[in-house]
């Protein structure tokens, strides 16, 4: 029986402070323990919303979100009504849970939270432990997409895929982004051994839709595919990326999908990485809507075109430009790091940094060293943000001590940042073509853009 205050857990809120308080009030995102039996009991509460609505579930290691939005926007061209669900949310809770291309307003988000938090109790009665916040919230995307009511849901996994609380539907279609080592010590250590974890959302008669794997990491997932009887198509085999050309403002694609190939598609994010989402999001499109006949180029350009990616080298200001990326793992760093060399061109280039406290800095840093200048090492407002004094002493030892300056508190880094791009010509670049890069964590990005965001109104006011 879990000693969880039964009392709480039932409150209906009045306000977003309210619901945000009430989730944030049970076990976090970074407790842990293995099992649906918790979601399963509670979505069955709730008249199994997830069973009203064909799904396509993604899992992987990077990309996941910006392949999702990418998903949600091709099917937007085709004017169908989505819902997405993607963790975790950049500044605002609503960001989770968005219906046709849209977060939940406010009052829809506090309708979510009341619709389902008379269950929430019945079941922390009934169970070892209690719900988590991960598990509520994905209660409540489940049930508000069932009211929409959405005609398909795109969800993006929180961690791994066999025991992630999504995990309780059978997926028409599951797409397994690329796959390395992220959150080893609920996964595993190697990217084979997280592959067996992931491809837990595989389901019997369902298509996968693998993009492009490592040997070892393939082999598991075409076994996984193979026992349960799901269809495999492949990037590199099936689609993929044909071409692509960095533009102002994103980059010119040409795409081959499981029907057909489209050709000079402008793309507005950066990297190639993004093109390689953008395929694996159309052939995700194309194995939904089955069938033989291409989406069509109108569909196509129109989709792809409305696609946004926030916090993904995202720029959020210029006079100096400062660009925005969520990459938290050395896998995302060097997709980030290629994307910078490939689409900008900045001189110098300041690094501002915070980690959280679980992830592996070094080889995160060290993929930035080369396109780096100068790093201001910090720390964002969170519990399991890494101390910046700590994260210095590793920044150190991968730039050395000229190429760091530790600042703890995020707003203060900001400014320092920008004032050393301003100062271009101090590091030896006479046009002063100074830029920012903002990274290391989803949460650092997020709070970032919230306090660029919040100076540019108050100096516009």
């Amino acid at each position: 029986m879990s000693d969880f205050p039964l009392a709480g857990a039932a409150r209906l809120a009045e306000t977003i402070d309210e619901v945000e308080d009430a989730l944030l009030s049970r076990w976090p995102e970074t407790k842990l323990e293995p099992s649906l039996d918790r979601i399963e009991a509670f979505t069955d509460l709730l008249g199994r919303p997830q069973d009203a609505y064909p799904v396509i579930h993604l899992t992987g290691t990077n990309g996941k979100t910006s392949t999702a939005r990418m998903i949600e926007a091709l099917l937007l061209a085709l004017d169908l009504r989505t819902g997405r669900f993607t963790s975790p949310h950049l500044e605002r809770i609503n960001e989770r849970i968005a219906v046709d291309g849209e977060p939940l307003d406010d009052e829809a988000f506090v309708r979510a939270f009341n619709d389902i938090a008379p269950y929430t109790h019945l079941v922390d009665a009934e169970q070892e432990h209690p719900l988590s916040f991960f598990e509520t919230v994905v209660g409540m995307a489940y049930a508000a997409f069932a009211d929409a009511p959405v005609e398909v849901g795109i969800v993006e996994v929180g961690m791994g895929g066999s025991w992630d609380a999504t995990n309780v539907m059978d997926a028409a279609v599951a797409v397994i982004t690329p796959i390395a080592v992220d959150h080893a010590k609920y996964l595993g250590s190697t990217p084979a051994a997280i592959a067996v974890e992931k491809s837990g959302i595989i389901k019997a008669g369902s298509i996968a839709v693998i993009a492009e794997q490592t040997p070892e990491v393939a082999e598991v997932l075409l076994a996984r595919a193979g026992e349960v009887g799901a269809r495999v198509v492949r990037e590199g085999l099936d689609f993929g990326v044909v071409s692509r050309v960095a533009a102002v403002g994103g980059q010119v694609v040409t795409l081959q999908g499981l029907r057909g190939r489209y050709d000079e598609v402008f793309l507005p994010l950066h990297g190639a990485h993004q093109a390689h989402n953008a395929a694996t999001a159309l052939a995700a499109v194309e194995a939904f809507l089955g069938g033989e006949e291409p989406l069509g180029d109108e569909v196509v350009r129109a989709g792809l075109g409305a696609a946004t990616s926030p916090g993904r080298l995202e720029i959020v200001r210029r006079s100096p430009t400062v660009v925005l990326d969520a990459a938290h793992n050395p896998h995302g760093a060097e997709a980030t790091a290629a994307a910078l060399e490939d689409s900008f061109r900045f001189s110098p280039l300041i690094g501002v940094v915070g980690v959280m406290v679980d992830k592996d800095a070094e080889p995160l840093l060290a993929a930035f060293e080369p396109h780096l200048a100068h790093v201001v090492v910090t720390q964002n407002s969170t519990e399991r943000a890494m101390p910046a004094e700590e994260l210095a002493a590793i920044a150190v030892e991968v730039f050395g001590e000229d190429r760091v300056t530790v600042v703890p508190r995020l707003a203060d880094a900001l400014d320092a940042a920008m004032a050393l791009a301003e100062a271009g010509e101090a590091l030896g670049d006479p046009m002063g073509s100074g830029a920012v890069l903002v990274t290391g964590s989803v949460v650092t990005a997020g709070q970032a853009r919230t306090l660029l965001v919040r100076r540019d109104r108050e100096v516009t006011a």
